[in-house]
């Protein structure tokens, strides 16, 4: 928003494709299954409780767990054949390795939902997605050891600890575990798409070159209702070769993953089970969200005749991809490079590739009849890995490098699994690795200062000459982009110094320069990411004081500095804000609407309503805003922490309008009498007044004598932000 005109400038977007404008829109679970028990109505207090209550520790339950007796439960059920479920080839690990990928492949860098962080699989719509089509079964398997081990394990640990038993039980390199996922009991609202249809009905993927479209903003996977891309080429073609790599970079790369990565973890996936197209889809029930009561949670496929004879459809592809397809090795390459593959229907009716003359050694054995030899396949995601230059030099690299490829899938595979769950200090169990990886966001502990020190330091701070709003917006710019879906961001390591979040538009960065600068040569043995925050505390205190409440900011001490070679810079680029209410920034004009994209960031910063209505009205009076445009700042005292934002909001006496040329983003509030121009303010100002749920937690604010409440609030608020990652403390006595 341009600052003299109010007009929206600019373009482009932090995604490496796509834009912000659809990130908020999509189908509901409401709108997918309209008849569903609509248990929404017992939501208490804005929050559905949890049924483990208020006090229950989740970290200190799984610290007490036997691990060693649950990974032996667990291997043990690897060939415990069901005769509800029979395992294919007598081993249920490579539908174990399903379930974990497809729990953890729904993470996506753009806004970090997704992952396998909470448990997410069990709830709708992500178990009745086709590309989930029979997981319904897996987590029912793993039932009795979640009963056994109860509140020590969580669904969401206990999904990538059986994908990580299921490699290991059949002699496949494991590069650690990592526990602490607790889990939820609702459906998350996330966005997954706009899309009216599921893949495989008529819908378009979401990459076509040649009208110019690309995945929308946040999203990765390729088509609604997958978790990557389509096997069986872009839009079901499987002569497309170039178009499918392209579709599989892209959405891996949107899930944080590199070319090596992409290779390895296909290759190693494959390396085990097998698909399913025995039989044509229609013959088979509706998704579990759908089904009748009888089934008690069950969907897909539930005629046990069908089951026994395994008739089971699930991608539509049908058979292994190796020879061997319960035993780790490099058979997977070994065969994709020995043969000529050729085109091929499943008896689904899938595309899939089939090798020429395959001698029967080569061969796989039946599911069900070990006695019996079946060919192997490849779907066209395999085919990428022999057709794509970059993809065969890595394949080609790893056919002839067993130990290249154990190393790669491992960490691969743990970077997958992992990759939600931000700090290492979140990590509990014996098998966390040692290793500090670029992707865990590594930070260097920090040293706590003296009370004295910090005293000392807040004292030259406000004596140098930097404003309350620039030393605000430098602890806001450090520390707001603390995520609560992946855990990423926040003022530990003070990354706000490094590329590439030192020069975002919404860090004002010339004037971010001086601050951080000013700050560093008065910070003596302080860590730059305590300085920041400090700062911050010291500006809010005497905005405060300014006002006539003397009050403490609380903020906690200790953080250290990560430096460059310890910051993955690319990784934080769809981090990059396309708009922030908080300070009201707003990079272009978008399809969502301004005040929705303010709600979503307060949502990812982990704030109530009371919280994110407060911390905007203080924002605006300490005037601190991007590009200092005074947008929102309705006070005449800018730098005060006082409630005259919400005051002058209310005030009957002023009249707003749209600007002109500003797309209905810029409004000026103008006196009812005279006409002359008060304030300027924008939809995520506007809102609090014109929102009912917002305006009475603004008419809260607003009363006479409600000024110290207010601060207090505010303050409270605050601390949380800038506390929000400090994960090292609060999972300090896990670690002992």
């Amino acid at each position: 928003m341009d600052a003299k005109t109010g007009s929206i400038t600019g373009g482009g977007c932090p995604f490496h494709s796509g834009d912000m404008e659809r990130s908020l829109l999509g189908r509901t679970n409401k709108d997918w299954w309209p008849d569903a028990l609509q248990l929404d109505l017992l939501v208490q207090g804005g929050k559905n409780p949890d049924p483990m209550g208020a006090d229950f520790d989740y970290c200190e339950a799984f610290n007490a767990i036997d691990y060693t007796a649950l990974k032996a439960d667990l291997t043990t059920l690897m060939t415990d054949s069901q005769d509800w479920w029979p395992a294919d080839y007598g081993h249920y690990g490579p539908f174990f390795i399903r379930m974990a990928w497809h729990a953890a492949g729904t993470y996506r860098t753009g806004d970090g939902r997704g992952g396998a962080g909470s448990g997410q699989q069990r709830f709708a719509p992500l178990n009745s997605w086709p590309d989930n089509g029979n997981l319904d079964k897996a987590r029912r398997l793993l039932w009795p050891i979640k009963q056994k081990y109860g509140q020590h394990i969580s669904w969401a640990d206990l999904f990538i600890l059986a994908g990580n038993v299921a490699i290991e039980s059949m002699g496949g390199p494991v590069f650690g575990f990592g526990g602490g996922r607790a889990d939820v009991y609702e459906p998350e609202s996330t966005y997954w798409g706009t899309e009216e249809l599921w893949v495989n009905e008529g819908v378009e993927t979401r990459i076509i070159p040649d009208k110019e479209k690309q995945i929308d903003g946040p999203l990765a996977a390729i088509q609604m209702g997958l978790i990557y891309v389509n096997p069986e080429g872009p839009g079901g073609n499987p002569h497309d070769a170039e178009g499918m790599a392209r579709d599989m970079r892209e959405t891996f790369a949107r899930m944080a993953m590199n070319d090596e990565e992409v290779v390895a973890l296909t290759a190693g996936g494959h390396a085990f089970g097998k698909g399913h197209g025995a039989a044509p889809s229609d013959t088979f029930s509706g998704s579990p969200e759908s089904e009748a009561l009888a089934l008690q949670g069950f969907g897909w496929l539930t005629d046990q005749a069908e089951i026994d004879a395994g008739h089971i459809t699930t991608s539509g592809i049908e058979g292994a991809w190796s020879n061997n397809p319960t035993k780790w090795g490099g058979d997977y390459f070994r065969l994709l490079f020995k043969y000529d593959y050729e085109l091929v229907q499943s008896p689904a009716g899938a595309n899939q590739w089939q090798p020429i003359g395959q001698s029967e050694e080569d061969m796989a054995p039946d599911a069900r009849d070990p006695s019996k030899k079946v060919p192997t396949m490849m779907t066209t995601a395999d085919m990428a890995l022999k057709r794509d230059p970059e993809f065969r030099k890595i394949s080609e690299r790893f056919l002839n490098d067993q130990a290249a490829l154990d190393d790669a899938f491992a960490r691969a595979w743990f970077k997958l699994c992992h990759r939600d769950m931000g700090p290492k200090a979140r990590y509990l169990g014996p098998e966390v690795p040692a290793e500090d990886l670029i992707w865990q966001d590594p930070v260097p502990a920090g040293t706590k200062p003296s009370d004295a020190d910090v005293a000392a330091f807040k004292a030259k701070v406000l004596g140098s000459g930097l404003t309350v709003s620039e030393l605000v917006k430098a602890a806001w710019a450090s520390a707001s982009t603390y995520r609560n879906s992946d855990h990423r961001g926040g003022a530990n390591g003070a990354r706000v110094r490094l590329a590439p979040q030192n020069g975002w538009a919404a860090n004002d960065p010339d004037e971010l320069a001086k601050v951080l600068s000013t700050l560093d040569g008065l910070r003596g043995n302080l860590s730059m990411a305590d300085a920041i925050v400090l700062a911050g505390a010291a500006a809010v205190e005497k905005a405060a004081a300014d006002g006539g409440v003397k009050v403490a900011v609380n903020v906690t001490t200790g953080r250290g500095d990560a430096s460059e070679d310890q910051t993955d810079a690319d990784s934080f680029d769809p981090m990059q804000p396309f708009a922030d209410g908080f300070r009201n920034y707003l990079k272009a004009k978008a399809t969502v609407k301004t005040e929705d994209m303010l709600v979503d960031k307060a949502q990812l910063l982990g704030l109530s309503i009371p919280e994110m209505t407060v911390l905007v009205g203080g924002m605006r009076a300490l005037g601190a805003v991007t590009g200092n445009t005074g947008h929102g700042v309705l006070t005449s005292r800018p730098g005060v922490l006082s409630n005259d934002f919400f005051v002058n909001l209310l005030d009957m006496g002023t009249k707003w309008s749209p600007v002109d040329g500003s797309k209905d983003e810029l409004f000026v509030g103008k006196d009812r009498k005279s006409g002359a121009e008060k304030w300027r303010g924008t939809r995520a100002d506007l809102v609090f007044g014109s929102n009912s749920q917002l305006r009475a937690q603004a008419e809260v604010y607003a009363a006479n004598g409600a000024g110290e409440k207010f601060v207090k609030d505010f303050i409270a608020a605050w601390t949380k932000v800038m506390d929000a990652d400090r994960f090292d403390l609060r999972n300090a006595k896990y670690h002992k």
